[in-house]
């Protein structure tokens, strides 16, 4: 009974704030099980009465999820792999370079944040068929580059300062460059930056719908946003569909944050330095 007044209303609090989080994604989950005259019934059922697994053959096949997944997959990897190397040194120059000029690079770095994405729609049009990119992976990868990189710059920036510098004047003792020390050393220390870094460039390139539209205009691109946006239409909306490709559309995300959960954790109060 004591342990129940101090700790049992914890968990109890806990195991109900997890089940509301949880129950939307659950829904989504039986209602790409249910038949169609199920899920337009007036009372919705917690359980399918017999669970229809053909919904996921249908939309990889006939709805081309599978290849989409593929699409979105190519262009969230790239993103997320150029942002890693572009960003890590950026910040790795920002936080070891001392100068006045330092803070005023930042403040411009920041000020990339400021601007909402539809307004740069147009703009970033114009430049990608000019450059001959539309319709092509590199047109968003470019783009998400733009907007991932300077938060990167920012994250990574706190991780790097928080490793003391003696760690990196021992390694160019023993012979080492300052780019060796940098992947040697610094790089190595800073892994829950680089894994945050890693899950935010990866979201980007993967969730974003705005500019995949505007830039995808070849069926075999579309990346899984577009396909999605496809099953809903103006006469009626296969939700079944949806739903199934809901499912398959959040795996990936989820599999990202199990292999990248350790880091993260550890990112929760690494890297909170002033500076």
């Amino acid at each position: 009974m004591r342990w129940l007044l101090k700790r049992g209303w914890m968990y109890g609090a806990m195991a109900l704030i997890s089940a509301f989080a949880l129950f939307p994604i659950y829904w989504v989950v039986i209602t790409s099980l249910k038949t169609r005259s199920e899920i337009y019934t007036r009372t919705p059922d917690l359980w399918p009465s017999n669970p229809q697994w053909g919904q996921y053959p249908r939309v990889l096949g006939e709805g081309h999820v599978g290849r989409a997944l593929g699409n979105s997959l190519i262009v969230a990897s790239g993103t997320m792999v150029i942002c890693l190397i572009v960003g890590a040194m950026a910040a790795y120059a920002l936080a070891r370079w001392r100068a006045k000029i330092t803070h005023i690079l930042l403040m411009l770095v920041l000020m990339t944040q400021m601007f909402p994405l539809v307004v740069l729609v147009i703009p970033l049009f114009v430049t990608m068929r000019k450059a001959g990119l539309l319709g092509t992976y590199w047109s968003l990868i470019v783009t998400y580059l733009a907007f991932c990189v300077p938060l990167a710059i920012w994250v990574m920036r706190g991780f790097i300062m928080s490793i003391p510098e003696e760690l990196e004047y021992a390694a160019r003792i023993d012979g080492a460059t300052r780019f060796g020390a940098m992947v040697r050393v610094v790089l190595p220390l800073a892994a829950p930056g680089l894994a945050t870094t890693a899950v935010l460039a990866f979201l980007e390139g993967w969730k974003e719908f705005l500019l995949a539209l505007t830039f995808i205009n070849s069926e075999d691109k579309k990346t899984v946003p577009l396909v999605l946006q496809s099953f809903v239409g103006r006469g009626d909306t296969d939700w079944g569909a949806v739903m199934a490709t809901s499912v398959l559309y959040t795996l990936p995300v989820a599999l990202v944050f199990v292999l990248a959960r350790k880091h993260l954790m550890t990112a929760r109060t690494a890297g909170a330095v002033k500076g």
